[in-house]
């Protein structure tokens, strides 16, 4: 086989792995529960830099902790509580439920400056943006950052579309 049939043999096979991933991912959107999720959006420290938005994702895990108050210290301590956890959707809510084993997802509760409790997944979600999309984290006081992800069997919630809700108005964003 001469070199350039060898290149394009190469070409068609990646292209194949690459729209194989793509219609799983498709599938996977339509055949997955979906849900919307509050966020708590900041600003990674990494030295790779991207046109992300990093989000930790808010969740319902009544099952998880039981009512238990986070750790008493310095915010820090937080950290110390995390727990392994199994994702399901359930009634338009993510919800949290303890993992017999580790499971690679963890959540961690905290106190919010209001003082309400707070529960996230631990890792963030990172949401792509277009190069010269502005900042969807920076809102209005008063609104929030909800994010639309598909749950899928094991891992990490998959990022699908952002929306910001203000009182009982639930906008989704629309970013170019």
């Amino acid at each position: 086989m001469n070199p350039s049939r060898k290149g394009i043999t190469l070409a068609v096979l990646q292209l194949a792995l690459v729209a194989s991933l793509g219609a799983k991912y498709a599938l996977d959107r339509v055949r997955l529960p979906r849900v919307w999720a509050q966020t708590v959006a900041y600003d990674p420290d990494l030295p790779i830099r991207g046109r992300y938005l990093s989000v930790r994702v808010r969740v319902d895990a009544h099952q998880v902790y039981g009512g238990a108050e986070p750790p008493k210290g310095s915010p820090v301590n937080s950290w110390s509580d995390q727990r392994d956890v199994r994702l399901r959707a359930e009634g338009g809510h993510l919800v949290a439920y303890t993992a017999p084993q580790p499971t690679g997802l963890r959540v961690t509760n905290w106190r919010t400056r209001t003082g309400d409790l707070a529960v996230a997944l631990s890792e963030p979600v990172a949401f792509f943006l277009p190069e010269h999309a502005i900042d969807p984290s920076r809102r209005q006081p008063g609104e929030e950052l909800w994010i639309e992800v598909t749950v899928p069997e094991k891992g990490p919630p998959r990022p699908i579309r952002l929306a910001a809700k203000h009182g009982d108005t639930f906008t989704p964003l629309e970013i170019k």
